[in-house]
């Protein structure tokens, strides 16, 4: 076998610009990948939901509603049963 010259060699690569950093495999993975599509959905809603809000559309959040609904059932309860 013919002994490899310096022109027919392989670089060897430049290990630094080679290996991503743990934070540009997180993004490519946020920009690319199923999370990350879901997290900019996410985002989404959250910015539109804070401008309707700032616009003064705010709703009640769900948790108000559930503990006034477990507050008025209770309330229901008390006065049966104590009556």
């Amino acid at each position: 076998m013919a002994a490899m010259t310096e022109q027919q060699k392989p670089e060897e690569p430049d290990e630094d610009a080679e290996i991503p950093s743990l934070r540009d495999e997180i993004r490519t993975a946020a920009q690319y990948g199923i999370a990350g599509r879901w997290a900019a959905r996410r985002r989404e809603k959250i910015r539109a939901e804070i401008e309707r809000n700032r616009r003064g559309e705010f709703k009640v959040p769900t948790w108000v509603l559930a503990a006034v609904l477990v507050a008025f059932v209770t309330g229901w309860v008390l006065l049966i049963v104590l009556a």
